[in-house]
């Protein structure tokens, strides 16, 4: 027991003395981008009154009021075959954490061994034979390895920045997933739409048809009346199967981001014919609010943590290595086994140092060298990430502007077409006026229809952007959690 003392009090001496790591400590650098002014502003679209500076909440799509929405985006949260990839990536790199923090330290070890043998007797020289004996060993070892200059401490931060910087990632992955979700179901309603629109088109060519059939019969048109009508019928029904095509599109994409078959696509949204709108300012925060949300962000940083923390790895590989070990057991015949004479032990320490060459300082330059890869990385990922947001915001304000415009244009057609079949069927206009005017009115109808999808696609385009939908993501489904629970 006093050699275990022993053993503990000069590990607690050396360990006190290894209290300094070498290698940087890490902060955010100074000269990063995430810390510019310019990054941590309000966005410069944010003025327009669409968009508001108040936070983005956690579940963004919630803001559309629409139950189905909110069903399959939490349901596409736990089903997500991308979302188990990421859980799966983020378990492993918890437990190569875990086994970091292990590294060093104590360890404790038992052996026990038993066996019937006969010794060679030349080996003792001895002419005559050994007796046959039953032997025995039993031991228990203790070592401790000391952290003397830290590197055991920068490889445990290093592997905990990289489990910070998988959770980053599988953060990502439900930013992008719920996205996703809602861009399928903003194209499938849209597409809906857009067939709605086509097929109101349809149908009020086909009335024109017939009512210029009639007049023609009446003696009041021609026959190419008759047939510029019919063209342009069937000109609009050649719309139809491509808004359905998109639309079947979209519902197979929902069922695959809510980890299912395609042909078990969400029924309810196969008869959505509008696309969700949202009934207040869209909220958008600052820049500073973006850096802190977006999980990219997030992820690139904890890399420049990690990538800093091997710097200290590879400068300790610079110093001496020291490590104490305790053993004892019994060792000798069955009979005698825990008898004074079987029993050993044995106390020691151990210092072993490489003399560094090229190679260790080369490897201290490669791990400088990533830290400031990864400095980039970060440096570029925030940027790009203010780009990103920019840019959505631009997009949607200008498209904004342009639905405005294509309803006023749409209202004005109709109006046009009414006046010129009214004048067409008195008499007092010739055919291919009215033909102009319903020509124009289905141009308007179809643009007001890709407009009014391209803003919904262009909120959710924003909402991506502005990374949020994580916060409060339910616990994805995976096999090895079902195993551990089992």
């Amino acid at each position: 027991m006093s050699a275990l003392k022993s053993l503990a009090a000069a590990a607690s001496l050396l360990a006190l003395a290894a209290c300094a790591a070498v290698g940087p400590n890490y902060k955010v650098p100074e000269v990063a981008k995430a810390k510019d002014p310019a990054a941590q502003a309000p966005f410069m679209e944010s003025k327009f009154a669409a968009v508001s500076q108040d936070p983005v909440p956690d579940g963004w799509w919630k803001l559309y009021d629409d139950p189905v929405l909110n069903g399959l985006v939490q349901e596409a949260l736990t089903a997500n075959t991308d979302l188990r990839v990421a859980a799966a990536n983020l378990a492993r790199a918890h437990a190569v954490s875990v086994e970091a923090d292990d590294a060093g330290g104590f360890t404790v070890g038992a052996s026990g061994a038993a066996m019937r043998s006969r010794e060679s007797g030349e080996q003792y020289l001895k002419a005559e034979q050994l007796p046959v004996e039953n032997l025995a060993d039993v031991g228990v070892k203790v070592s401790y390895q000391v952290d003397l200059v830290g590197k055991l401490r920068r490889a445990s931060e290093a592997a905990h920045a990289d489990a910070e910087a998988s959770q980053a990632a599988l953060d990502l992955v439900r930013v992008s997933v719920a996205a996703d979700v809602a861009r399928a179901y903003v194209e499938a309603c849209a597409s809906g739409h857009e067939l709605h629109v086509a097929q109101h088109t349809v149908d009020l060519q086909a009335r024109s048809l017939e009512v210029t059939q009639k007049l023609v019969a009446a003696g009041r048109g021609t026959t190419l009346d008759v047939t510029r009508a019919r063209a342009l019928l069937d000109q609009s029904r050649a719309a139809l199967p491509t808004f359905e095509a998109h639309r079947r599109a979209a519902l197979f994409r929902l069922a695959t981001l809510t980890g299912k078959a395609p042909a078990e696509f969400p029924r309810e949204v196969e008869a959505c014919a509008a696309p969700p709108k949202l009934s207040q300012p869209l909220p958008v925060g600052d820049g500073a609010a973006l850096l802190k949300r977006r999980p990219d962000v997030r992820a690139a940083e904890r890399g420049l943590a990690g990538a800093t923390a091997r710097i200290g790895v590879a400068t300790a590989a610079l110093y001496p290595s020291v490590s104490f070990g305790l053993s004892g057991g019994s060792t000798g015949l069955l009979a005698d086994i825990g008898q004074p004479a079987a029993n050993r032990w044995n106390l020691g320490g151990l210092i072993s140092w490489t003399l560094p060459g090229q190679g260790e300082h080369a490897r201290i330059r490669e791990a400088e060298a990533g830290a400031d890869a990864a400095l980039a990385r970060f440096d570029g990922t925030v940027l790009n990430a203010l780009r990103e947001t920019e840019t959505a915001l631009t997009v949607y304000a200008h498209e904004l502007q342009r639905n405005a415009a294509l309803k006023s244009a749409r209202d004005e057609a109709a109006l046009a077409e009414s006046q010129a079949q009214t004048l067409y069927r008195a008499g007092k206009s010739p055919y291919l006026t009215g033909l102009d005017a319903q020509r124009t009115l289905a141009g308007a109808d179809a643009a007001l229809a890709a407009s009014d999808a391209a803003l919904a696609a262009d909120q959710v385009n924003l909402f991506l952007a502005l990374g949020g939908g994580w916060e409060t993501a339910p616990e994805v489904k995976t096999v090895a959690a079902a195993r551990q629970k089992g």
